[in-house]
This record gives structure tokens, sequence and C-alpha cells, in this order.
């Protein structure tokens, strides 16, 4: 792990506190009032503020067991505390090649920077610590969990300086053709692997923040969740012990193919290309069948494992898709 130059500093500060006057003028003011509260979780958690004492099940932590209640009713009884006030938030943020696609100024990379900016702004105005973890198609660079307006914009600084996916496609280590993917089913920064061509491991991304959220912590993945691995599993293993909300950015192109004749299809993390006739209704009835599989196995894979997931469209109203988010949390809670 190294230290960034001091040098490219400033450059990278004044661009990024560009960005967050601009989102704390346009989206936080209209989100002021919204997340409003003593706790930031649904989930009961470590605390000194004793809540209720239940009957103890398989699976709970057996050192907050009250054992003189469990003497006196002859069953074992569990403390349950209300949560700290001060909240870890972990920003899981893909950053693979498929989230690059879209419009240029409002792809789903850009709309990953503001959402990952105005929830770190958002969050540490409170004195919670937030940290982001950046998974870059096998690369994950680390910011560690901080607070402060200089903390949110080393967060923003480390987003605006790009993975070695697209460091490379800047160098020509890429076509210049960005392609459509085709549907399918502290100051410190980590080291960086090389660029990496494959679909995304969404299950090593997980479990990449499940190591470094040894405490208790609110987990905030925000990706368009097109990659392989067993997620499912890395969720349920993440489930138990943080809260977890998927925000899943979605872009038109993903799912759409334009009606242009004979075109060039790259597949965004692997590179494979093809041509494919855009016009055939073949092709496009596969395209939307696909789109909807996929679709659903996702949604029904949240469920399983009880993570709910919000779908934010890079056309969508920032501000409007956050307080839509928090107004469907606060559902889920009653």
């Amino acid at each position: 792990m190294s230290t960034p130059p001091p040098s490219s500093a400033p450059v990278r500060t004044a661009a990024t506190e560009r960005l967050l006057l601009r989102l704390e003028w346009r989206v936080l003011r209209r989100l002021e009032g919204r997340v409003a509260g003593g706790y930031r979780t649904a989930q009961r958690g470590p605390g000194t503020d004793l809540a209720a004492l239940r009957a103890y099940v398989e699976g709970d932590d057996a050192r907050h067991i009250d054992w003189n209640v469990t003497a006196r009713l002859n069953e074992p009884q569990l403390r349950v505390f209300n949560e700290d006030r001060e909240l870890t938030v972990w920003l899981v943020l893909d950053r693979s090649a498929s989230m690059t696609v879209g419009a240029p100024g409002r792809g789903k990379h850009d709309v990953l920077s503001e959402l990952a900016v105005v929830l770190a702004r958002m969050f540490g105005r409170g004195g919670n610590q937030v940290g982001a973890l950046l998974y870059d198609n096998g690369a994950v660079r680390t910011v560690p969990p901080g607070s402060g307006r200089r903390h949110v914009l080393h967060i923003a600084a480390e987003l605006a300086r790009g993975g070695p996916v697209e460091r490379a496609a800047a160098a020509g280590l890429k076509g210049d053709e960005r392609g459509k993917r085709p549907p399918s089913g502290g100051r410190r920064r980590a080291r960086e692997a090389l660029p990496h061509r494959g679909t995304t491991d969404l299950a090593a991304m997980l479990d990449a923040v499940a190591k470094l959220a040894r405490r208790r912590s609110l987990i905030i993945v925000v990706s368009d969740f097109i990659g392989d691995g067993d997620w499912e599993r890395s969720l349920l293993r993440l489930g138990p012990r943080h809260e977890v909300v998927a925000l899943r950015v979605v872009d038109t192109a993903d799912d759409e193919l334009p009606d242009a004749g004979l075109v060039v299809v790259e597949d965004a993390e692997t590179g494979e290309q093809l041509v494919v006739d855009s016009a055939d209704p073949l092709l496009r009835a596969r395209i939307r069948a696909a789109v909807e599989d996929r679709d659903a196995s996702l949604a029904a894979g949240m469920r399983r494992v009880g993570v709910p997931v919000h779908r934010i469209d890079t056309t969508s109203d920032l501000a409007t898709a956050l307080i839509e988010v928090v107004a469907s949390t606060r559902r889920r809670r009653l």
C-alpha cells in the first residue's frame, strides 16, 4: 500500500470539490430530514442500551445470554441491545468494465460516483465512519473508514482516478469501441492488479468487504450486478452480522439493442465481439427474454437472502431515487 503523491492532490481536489458542492446543493438539501432518527439500521446490535429480552434461538451469540433471567424462567433468555449511534458504513462500489456503459457524462459509473459521494456525505454528517471498497475486475482499492468533508473528497478522488481497466482503455490496451454488453444471467490505497478481462466475480467483491467489515456495519452495494460467482452465498454470510442494501444501477443499453442494422457488439467485460443484425426480430426477442430471465433471477436471489435491492436508472433524478430508497426502507421496517 502506498500514500498518494502530494503533487496530484490539488488537481483531484479541485474537481471533486466542485462535484461535492454541486451534489450538496442539488441533492443533499432535498434529502435533509428524510433519514432522521436516532439509529441508522433496522436491526438490533451491539451497544450499552438494553432494549429487550427474548428467548434464545439457535445461531444467537451465547455471550448475550442473561443467565440470571434464564435461571428464573428455566429457559435461555438473550439480552438485545439498541444499535450504537455511531455506525460504520461500507460502500461497495463496482468499478468493472460493464459499469462504463451509458451516455457520456451520465453512464453507470457517473451515477455510481454521485451515489457514493452523496451517501458518504449524508452518513458522515451524523458522525458515522464511512469506508469505501472499489472493486475493478479483481483489483481492489480501499478507503479506510473516516468522516468529514475531507474524507468524502478523498473517496471522490479515488473514484475520479479510475481503475486499471479504464486506464488500460485510455492507453489503447482496450479497443476504442466500448460496445454494448449482451444480457447475461485513512488515506491509503491498496495495490492494484493488472487489468483483468473477464466477467465480474460478484462473490469475490462481497467476500472482500466481509474481510474488511470487522465490526457490525451497514453495507451498501452499488453495482449493476452483471457478473458471475455464487453471490447469494456471500450475501448470506454478510446478512447475520451486517445490514446489507443493494443499489442496482441500470442503463437502457443493458437491456435494449438499437435497431441499427448490422452492428459489432462487444462484451464490456470479456472483450468478446460479435457481428449481429440488430433488426432481426428473433434476436431481439431472445434478448428481451434473456433480460427478463436475468432480472427475475436477481430479484429471486435477493429475496432468498433477505437483501432489499433498489433499481436506480441512469436517467433518474438522483435525489428522487434516494428518497424512494429511504421511503421503501422505512416501509420494510414497519
